[in-house]
């Protein structure tokens, strides 16, 4: 078949793929040829027909057997504006569609090639499948335009999505918002986005979290992160959570990620960020939870569980400590706090980029996300010196009435894991904390890993699965 045809066959599909978008369907399009005429088209419609096998193949390939009267559609091409999913191509197969020419590739879910090649087999029936991009000019047009149209509409869906959350939780004049177009293609952070603003301690104040994996698992891991960081933090670590079949929950604190940033330093607290934390918790109801720590994550949440011991089964720890005010900061700290103060707006991405040298330029620039200007950095400004140094300091009592509990009362298997590279809360920091928890393990010690473990957090992830499973 001529490319002039295949230009003119994908753009019929194209125009399909329009009115799918028109109608509030992901934009793809589809149309069937024999002897060189349409004789079916399609688009998606899985929403507004309730029908989840409604893809714009499927619905070619059904228009196209009821006009031939027959459901094998030998000598048919089907022309798609983008590669087909794996329930696709087994009904392309079925069918006997002659060849298939598809205008974009689909790198997440593609069964033509991009994650798999279902079309490859040992099957009696052969489809020959054609990447537009491979036909010359005119087809290849097909190509750009289909990717458009997709990164289009689903550009306006994020907006649509934006603009009702901000009505759903309306921003209050004493915070900043990141615009959620900020976050958009981090690398490895293609999580979905929820929100809470309800909680009693939160007044309106909008918190963000992830909530990855089985909904209905009976094993939450809570991954808590700390200063500067966000949920950025627990990207590699996430997926293998999930893969166990596990529940993943990873809030943004007030004042860091997607969450809301409170304008003036002081805001913060120590009391009201553990307050908000012990809120999300039984809001969420989470049961049999393992919590997964590192830095703040752990100078807060390590607080947590005895207020709520049945609901903790695990413990996953990484450079952190629990801060008591009767025992000096580690210098390491000292030094690090001293340099906020004298630097309180401090490149974070060059943090991360001399801590992780494995890190992209990119992976780096994504914990700068969060923090457009100076003004959305009250939290990385005041979270350093309100560390509990002195007994009567905010967060100190409640901290040794915790170290108590991990000590004595602590019935869940730990996990401990220490980034060596870490000058802040390293080796001694952490074994001192070891010996404070009940029954804790020989630590996992990562040699090149430095304060934020999780960026060399695939083993750590991989080591709790097996310990929890």
């Amino acid at each position: 078949m001529d490319t002039t045809s295949d230009a003119q066959f994908l753009d019929i599909a194209l125009q399909q793929a329009q009115e799918a978008a028109s109608a509030g369907e992901v934009p793809v399009g589809a149309v069937v040829v024999k002897d060189g005429q349409v004789i079916a088209m399609g688009r998606n419609s899985p929403i507004g027909s309730h029908d989840p096998t409604a893809h714009a193949e499927i619905n070619a390939l059904r228009a196209a057997a009821k006009k031939l009267g027959n459901y094998r559609l030998d000598g048919c091409d089907l022309y798609v504006t983008l590669e087909p999913c794996a329930m696709c191509a087994g009904a392309i197969l079925h069918s006997r569609i002659r060849r298939v020419v598809y205008a974009a590739p689909e790198p997440k879910t593609g069964a033509a090639g991009s994650v798999l090649n279902l079309f490859e087999s040992s099957l009696n029936h052969q489809t020959q499948v054609i990447s537009a991009i491979k036909l010359g000019a005119d087809p290849a047009r097909s190509t750009a335009q289909s990717s458009q149209l997709m990164q289009d509409f689903f550009a306006k869906k994020r907006l649509e999505q934006h603009q009702e959350h901000a009505r759903n939780h309306p921003l209050r004049q004493d915070a900043l918002r990141t615009h959620e177009y900020c976050f958009e293609n981090l690398p490895g952070y293609d999580f979905a986005p929820n929100y809470i603003s309800d909680l009693p301690a939160l007044d309106g104040l909008r918190m963000h979290y992830l909530d990855e994996g089985n909904k209905d698992s009976s094993t939450t891991y809570l991954c808590l992160h700390g200063n500067p960081a966000w949920s950025y933090l627990y990207r590699k670590m996430i997926p293998i959570f999930a893969a166990s079949g596990a529940r993943v929950i990873a809030p943004d604190m007030i004042g860091f990620g997607k969450s809301d940033k409170p304008k003036k330093d002081s805001f913060h607290s120590f009391s009201w960020h553990r307050q908000c934390l012990l809120e999300f918790i039984e809001r969420m109801d989470l049961q049999n939870v393992i919590l997964v720590v590192q830095d703040w994550g752990g100078i807060l949440s390590l607080t947590l569980p005895m207020h709520a011991p049945q609901r903790y089964k695990g413990l996953v720890v990484m450079n952190t400590t629990l801060a008591c005010g009767d025992a000096p900061l580690t210098d390491g700290f000292k030094a690090w706090r001293e340099m906020c103060a004298k630097k309180p707006e401090f490149d974070i991405a060059k943090l991360f980029s001399r801590g992780n040298p494995q890190m992209s330029e990119a992976e780096c620039a994504a914990y700068m996300t969060p923090f457009p200007d100076a003004g959305h950095r009250a939290a990385t400004r005041a979270f350093p010196p309100m560390v509990p140094e002195f007994e009567s300091s905010d967060g100190a009592e409640i901290s040794r009435k915790a170290r108590e509990f991990w000590r004595n009362v602590w019935k869940g298997q730990s996990l401990m894991a220490i980034g060596m590279q870490d000058p802040v809360l390293g080796e001694a920091a952490m074994r001192e904390l070891r010996s404070n928890i009940k029954n804790c393990p020989e630590p996992i010690l990562l040699p090149q890993a430095g304060h934020f473990v999780q960026e060399h957090g695939e083993e750590i992830a991989k080591a709790a699965t097996r310990l929890f499973s």
